[in-house]
């Protein structure tokens, strides 16, 4: 990579070349977008640390540039992993009644589930709690380490794609959530005491997630590969679709489409599709197989509960009744919202998008973008019933006295928050505006000047 002026910016002298200047200082052209959510095509302004671009048509967060990226990304993951480790090296959580007691750690609430003949959740959970979470840490550590040296690293290309399609799924957030429920449901039945492990596990979410908001895609790519010129005759203030060319759903960069398909990225390789093949059939498949697993997900009980040698199953709306009953309504209140509104709104909500996808204009289309955005957002939080059961069947193990295992309805919830998930991962919400905008006249007339990347 050629070595770049400061212009006249202060900085030490030992600063790394991947952080000295944004690339909006290091090249002499417009740096083009075509926005995922909507397809507009516009340029980057120039930004300073803490501003972000937004797309001009939908709002959606083009660039978000943050001071030194590299150097605060790879401070964050080193301290996220590291609190990772104490967690899954320590006591997590124990319990004590009548004179019998448990103690687990993290990876229990996995494992434990094997024990009970739920292979599926505990691959889950063990996945979405450590797994992926730290292969995505050492991933940012492997390619900021990379950057700061001035030499990358093997296979940085790789790793930086994977990025992005990692962080849906990591879930440690959700799994405090699901632990914080679990500790009030047996606060007035047992003795709690929580552990090195839970205290350092609650940092390493904060952490994480820190984390993930400080990574700047847009300032990595252009330290890792450059960016190539946009298209030639690319014009801003108009669709990438009316142009033949798209942007890379993983790097940003805008690329020009082949008729011949099998279409990849110049700079990350990504695959590129003008629009998501199949997208409205493959959406209406998941949500129809999420809405068959919704009815065992209620009907079957989620886990079964033996106390004094009486046996209780429970489903989860009668989990909801049970807390109403111990009077805790704002957990109750969390455990309704995750597990009944949050999966069917988003059947209900991704259903709707479907059908009236060919009736949108540009006066509901930003209204409807705004309901997917927020239908993707929300979807990973129903983990937290899945969460709960793996952790109190890990920890009330005390026999006839006090006992908790997992019932069918586990798998099948797991797999509504998974189905509903893709579902809104396959939905293109480019195809919101694809209809014909009705209030287009405006922008139709305004300067549509060619940019030579």
């Amino acid at each position: 990579m050629p070595h770049y002026p400061l212009k006249k910016r202060h900085l030490p002298v030992n600063t790394p070349l991947v952080d000295r200047l944004p690339p909006e200082l290091r090249v002499q052209r417009r740096r083009l977008r075509a926005c995922h959510e909507c397809d507009w095509v516009s340029a980057l302004p120039p930004l300073k640390s803490g501003e972000k671009a937004s797309c001009p048509r939908c709002s959606h967060v083009l660039v978000k540039r943050n001071r030194f990226p590299a150097q605060r990304s790879m401070a964050l993951a080193l301290a996220s992993l590291i609190a990772l480790l104490i967690a899954v090296s320590f006591p997590f959580i124990s319990f004590n009644v009548g004179g019998v007691g448990n103690r687990i750690e993290l990876s229990q609430t996995a494992t434990t589930l094997i024990a009970f003949h739920q292979p599926i959740v505990a691959i889950a959970v063990i996945m979405t709690i450590i797994v992926l979470p730290a292969v995505y840490l050492v991933g940012v550590i492997w390619l900021q380490y990379g950057l700061l040296r001035g030499k990358h690293m093997s296979f940085s290309r790789d790793i930086a794609r994977s990025l992005a399609h990692l962080t849906p799924w990591m879930m440690a957030d959700v799994f405090i959530i699901g632990a914080l429920v679990s500790l009030i449901k047996i606060a007035g039945m047992a003795h709690i005491e929580l552990g090195i492990s839970f205290w350092s596990f609650c940092m390493f979410a904060v952490l994480l997630l820190k984390t993930s908001q400080s990574l700047d895609a847009d300032w990595m790519w252009f330290s890792l590969e450059g960016e190539p010129l946009a298209p030639e005759g690319t014009k801003t203030g108009t669709t990438g679709a009316s142009q033949g060319v798209t942007g890379c759903p993983t790097c940003g960069l805008v690329n020009r489409l082949s008729p011949q398909g099998q279409n990849r990225c110049t700079r990350c390789h990504e695959k590129l599709h003008q629009r998501l093949p199949h997208s409205l059939q493959r959406t209406w498949a998941l949500l129809f197989a999420a809405t068959i697993m919704y009815i065992p997900a209620n009907v079957y009980p989620i886990m079964t509960t033996t106390s004094l040698g009486h046996t209780t199953p429970s489903t989860i709306i009668g989990g909801v009744v049970q807390l109403l009953q111990m009077g805790s309504w704002p957990i109750a209140a969390v455990i309704f919202i995750a597990s009944v509104i949050v999966p069917v709104g988003k059947l209900v909500a991704l259903a709707w998008l479907c059908l009236v996808i060919k009736r949108s204009n540009e006066l509901n289309a930003q209204s409807r973008t705004k309901l997917y955005r927020l239908t993707e957002f929300i979807g990973r939080w129903s983990m937290v019933d899945v969460f709960v059961v793996a952790i109190l069947v890990a920890l009330i193990r005390a026999g006839s006295l006090m006992s908790i295992t997992p019932g069918p309805a586990a798998l099948a919830f797991g797999a509504v928050v998974v189905f509903t998930m893709l579902a809104a991962i396959t939905f293109d919400p480019r195809l919101i505006w694809d209809a014909p905008p009705t209030c287009s006249t405006r922008r139709e007339t305004a300067t549509k000047e060619p940019v030579d990347g």
